[in-house]
Parts: structure tokens; sequence; C-alpha cells
């Protein structure tokens, strides 16, 4: 009896003494699982400091010796590509590289990751794409500023051509970041992405069409920026301000910002004004009626009163008062023959271009009298003082050559 309870009282405490080593044991690997999480974090953020210390040798050092270089060369592209923004993010994208790189030193399991192990990891190649994204930005940038530089291209229409690359960009970095975040292939979700073409198509069209007409405005040379146009149709007209890849900005003559779609450009007609100022001619085109009860033959009667004007007998000097078969001249050919006359001679008119004086279908107004030709300075105050001066000029001469000039009759007509 006294040999079992002895037994009892052995296995007892036996079990007691097992129950306490496998606490202890439990005890020690917790405190040592947990000393390991702790060393995995302390190195992530050695880790981290680390690739901040290179980004800032990288940019205290590395970019001030670029910089240095590209001051000394004589090119200028090298200036804009090398830019401050340019370099700087170059070095943004060191910082999640070296993260990237070092990352198993600290989380050396291999796949058998925790969730906020994996967080990290997809987190560190978000930050890659962004941070590659931003450098591409910057550099595709810069290139575009470099090609407007150019005076093939400066002020053609390009910035559309910037944005569709910049879009593009775009889109297979938010791809990239969707595979990522979901940890599947990209070829997985272009291949889906294939099947909602028609869908995207509808989405980006004003994008895909602003990208065609951008593409057909710059290689036609069609305008560019500064260009003054007009287009009736859509009450558009001004100079154009900027040329983006869904919009036209144009800034009217009152001040007013309007913006069209650059397809309308391409599919509608539209006047630039442009190549007027690149000629050096403005178009002077102007008319005024002369009572056709007025017009009668040049007669010694009216010479002797046109002699007695000084402003009449100078228009008419050295102009013939017949026709070469000596048949006498109404009072409307000498009239029409002194202003051709002072409108060739005048300073101020474009002589290299057309320039005459006509008559065109009669009316239930009178004769109308055109005056065609071309004024030498194409600014508009220029131009409208200088058609001013000559219809002033003409309206003046009319009655020296005892021609009325036709206008609706008035109260004052009644009363006379």
């Amino acid at each position: 009896m006294e040999e079992n309870v002895k037994s009892e009282v052995v296995e007892q405490t036996t079990n007691e003494i097992l129950e306490l080593v496998n606490t202890k044991l439990t005890e020690w690997g917790a405190s040592v699982k947990t000393a390991d999480s702790i060393d995995e974090w302390v190195l992530l953020l050695l880790i981290i400091i680390l690739a901040l210390s290179v980004d800032m040798v990288l940019r205290r050092v590395v970019l001030r010796l670029v910089r240095n270089i590209v001051r000394r060369t004589k090119a200028s592209w090298d200036d804009m590509l090398f830019d401050h923004s340019v370099l700087s993010r170059m070095c943004n994208i060191v910082i999640p590289l070296t993260i990237y790189a070092l990352l198993p030193i600290a989380f050396p399991s291999g796949d058998n990751h925790s969730l906020l192990t994996t967080i990290l990891y997809r987190g560190v190649d978000i930050y890659i794409v962004v941070a590659f994204v931003r450098f591409f930005n910057a550099v595709i940038r810069m290139a575009f500023e470099i090609a407007d530089k150019r005076p093939a291209l400066h002020g053609r229409p390009i910035k559309g051509l910037m944005q569709t690359c910049q879009v593009i960009v775009l889109c297979i970095a938010s791809i990239l970041i969707i595979a990522i975040i979901i940890d599947k292939s990209p070829t997985m979700l272009l291949t889906g992405l294939g099947a909602s073409a028609a869908v995207l198509m509808l989405i980006f069209q004003n994008s895909i069409l602003g990208f065609v007409a951008g593409i057909q405005l710059s290689v036609n040379k069609m305008l560019k920026v500064g260009d003054w146009i007009s287009m009736p149709s859509h009450g558009v007209d001004g100079v154009i301000e900027e040329v983006a890849l869904t919009t036209v900005k144009i800034r009217a003559w009152d001040n007013t910002l309007q913006t069209i779609p650059p397809y309308l450009l391409v599919n509608e007609p539209f006047d630039n004004w442009q190549a007027m100022f690149e000629t050096g001619g403005r178009r002077i085109k102007r008319s005024l009626n002369i009572d056709m009860t007025s017009v009668k033959f040049v007669d010694d009667k009216l010479l002797e009163r046109i002699a007695q004007n000084e402003l009449a007998k100078a228009a008419i000097a050295d102009i013939a008062t017949k026709t070469e078969e000596g048949l006498p001249l109404t009072n409307l050919d000498l009239f029409t023959r002194s202003v051709t006359r002072f409108v060739a001679t005048h300073p101020r008119i474009n002589g290299n271009m057309l320039s005459m004086v006509r008559q065109l279908q009669p009316t239930q107004w009178g004769m109308p009298i055109e005056l065609y030709c071309f004024s030498a300075d194409t600014r508009w105050v220029y131009y409208e003082g200088l058609q001013n001066e000559i219809m002033a000029y003409i309206v003046a001469l009319a009655p020296c050559f005892e021609l009325k000039v036709y206008q609706a009759p008035s109260s004052y007509d009644v009363k006379a």
C-alpha cells in the first residue's frame, strides 16, 4: 500500500516538473520570438536611415557635381534636361530601391511573411513605381520644353503630345500598382483591358480625338501659340494661348477666354490671320456709294473749278483728262484715277501688293466705288488709323469733282 502511494506521489511530482518546464520553455520561446521581431523592425529602421543617407549624399555631392559640369558646357539643352526638378526626382528613386534591395536582410523568411510584412513589401513596390512615374514625367516635360525652344517647333501645338505621353506613363503605372495590390501578373490585367477596349475608347474619346488633332495641327503647321484665328461658326475670334490635349484656349479681343476642342480646328474651316502679319500687308477693302445723277463728262467749266481747288488740282496733276481715243472722261473716271494715284504714292501703303480703285455693280443706293489695297503696317491701331485717313480723304475729294456721295435720306434732306 505504501509503495502505491509513493509511486503516485512520484508520478504527480514528475508531471508538475514537466508542466513547469514546458511553461518556462514556452515563455522563453515567446521572448525569443519577440526579440527577433524587434530586431527585424530595428533593422528596417536602420535600412530606412541608410537609404535617406544615400539620398542626402547624392543630393549634396553628386548632383552638385553634375550641375557644375552642365553649367560649363556650351549647349543649353543639357541645362534644362538636368534641371533641379529632374535630378531631384531621380534621387527620389534611390530611396525605395535601397529599401527594396536591403529588405530581405530584415525579413529573411522568404514567402512566409506576416500580413504586416506583406503590406510593407507591396508598399515599397508601389513606392518604386510612383518614384519612376514622377521621374519620367519630369523628363518628358523637360524634353518638350527643349523641343519648344527650337525655332522650327517654337509655338507649335506640342503640349497635347506631351500630355499624351504623360497619360500613357500614368496608365502603365496604374496597371502595375493594381497588379501589385492584388498580387497578379500585369499581363492578366492587360488581357482584361482588351475586352473593355470599347468602353475605354468611349471614356477617352475626347483625349484620343485631341491627340490625333494635335498631330495633324503640328505636322501640317496649321497654327501655333500666338496666332490670331477666327471661326465665325463658333463665335471664336482671338489669339491662341494654349493648345492642350483636350482644349484650345483662345484669348478674345475683350480679354475673355474661349475654349474649343482641338478636333474642331481639323474638321471645320477657320481663318488664321498670322500669314497676314508675316507677309507685311493688311488688306483695306472699303467702298462708298456715288449718286449716279452727279456723274457727267469733264468739260472746260469743270476743269476751271477743279483748278481753283488746291486739293483737286493736286489730285489730277499729270492725269490726262481724255481717253487715248480723245474722248472726254467723266468726272467719276477722273475721280477714281486721282484716288488710284493717291493710294499708289501713299508712304504707308504696301506698294508690292495689289492696289486698285474699281467700280462695282450699281444698286439702288448708287454707284459703289471700292478701294482695294494693303496697309504696310499690320498693327491694328495703325491699320484702322490709315483706313480712316484714306476714306476721309476720298469723301472730302468727291465734291471737288462735283460728285455727290449717296446716303439714305434723312430729316435734314427732307427739310432741304
